[in-house]
């Protein structure tokens, strides 16, 4: 994913996954297909550690996905994102909670969602031809001297669109190029679902990487995993509110975090665009230079650390920023947390600074 390549050879080879995952991958492709993932029901999952998709894993994780319990990427594995928002869903739903897909669980998420899980998509003309980025620089002062912080390739903004990981979109589309006028296979994850919730109050679960989003009666609206800090720049403790949302951001280094690999001693900016190092929205928080925002590696979202911030999927920044507006409090707490809570909001507290993950 580090290069352009013709429009006849974009294949989805071209993703950050293992040999051995592709490997694990090619193994199931013939049983990862419209009809075998639409016409799903369940049927008890492996104890044995998850090494590739599965058709009732990919149907739970998009049903989860509509709910708003986010399972970050799509990707069909019996993962921890994946367990983390059963769990979630377990309690929002008052089934025993375990963390595990089971008959009672399945039974609440396929209720009476009758839209088909997988659907066929054509590929436009504009799509096609984009534009996209040849290269992105790993070094951030490298990347201050694009114009555009864009999709690298056809597959990565198609990935995005539809919240799956390169790697499950390769195996539902084995033989697939990608270029004009090709269906292709992939989650229908949009569904008419009303006009966004108005979130009263967000909670920076630390202890178990996750963001939840509660209405005004205590509901949970929203489950997102999620990055939080690191021993470099370790996430805030305490209570703050949102001070604003930013759409297709900017980033501007602030050398007084002195990141590691960034050599530069005076501020730089980067560009926006989706590969922006806190991607296509940042929600601006009440403790200066922190913010809820999006990432260029969504398949990393809840396994690795950030810079201090919350780093969600963009598709789960985008969807929490719906609905979020200034004022709306947000608590950091350093233990796991009930899902459900009646807390009353807190007041606005007063603007913070720039742009920084």
């Amino acid at each position: 994913m580090r290069r352009q390549a013709s429009a006849a050879s974009l294949l989805f080879g071209l993703t950050l996954v293992s040999t051995t995952a592709l490997a694990a991958v090619s193994e199931k492709t013939a049983t990862m297909s419209l009809d075998s993932v639409n016409a799903a029901t369940f049927s008890p999952l492996s104890d044995k550690p998850a090494v590739r998709p599965v058709p009732e894993v990919v149907k739970a994780e998009v049903l989860l996905d509509r709910a708003r319990f986010s399972p970050g990427a799509i990707d069909g594995i019996d993962g921890d994102n994946f367990r983390k928002a059963i769990a979630a869903y377990q309690a929002q739903m008052k089934v025993p909670v375990s963390g595990h897909l089971d008959q009672a669980t399945w039974n609440k998420l396929v209720g009476d969602d009758v839209a088909p899980v997988l659907t066929e998509r054509p590929i436009s003309a504009a799509e096609a031809k984009g534009p996209f980025v040849k290269r992105i620089p790993a070094k951030m002062e490298q990347q201050s001297k694009l114009d555009r912080m864009g999709y690298r390739n056809l597959a990565e903004m198609l990935s995005e669109e539809v919240h799956v990981s390169p790697s499950l979109l390769k195996a539902l589309n084995p033989h697939a190029t990608l270029e004009a006028g090709v269906k292709i296979l992939v989650p229908q994850v949009v569904v008419q679902r009303g006009a966004p919730a108005k979130v009263a109050r967000i909670v920076v679960d630390k202890a178990d990487h996750a963001v939840r989003a509660f209405g005004a009666d205590g509901a949970l609206l929203a489950f997102y995993p999620a990055s939080i800090g690191s021993e470099e720049k370790p996430a805030p403790s305490g209570q703050f509110s949102v001070v604003h949302v930013t759409h297709n951001p900017d980033y501007t280094y602030n050398p007084k975090y002195a990141f590691k690999g960034v050599k530069s001693t005076k501020p730089f900016r980067i560009a926006p665009g989706p590969n922006n190092p806190v991607g296509s929205v940042w929600i601006d928080l009440s403790d200066e230079g922190y913010g809820i925002h999006g990432t260029p590696e969504p398949d990393l979202v809840g396994k690795t650390q950030s810079h201090g911030c919350i780093r969600l999927t963009n598709w789960d920044v985008e969807d929490l920023a719906s609905m979020v507006g200034k004022g709306v409090p947000v608590d950091f707490e350093d233990q796991a947390q009930p899902a459900v809570t009646t807390d009353k909001p807190i007041a606005a507290a007063a603007p913070a600074a720039s742009v920084n993950p």
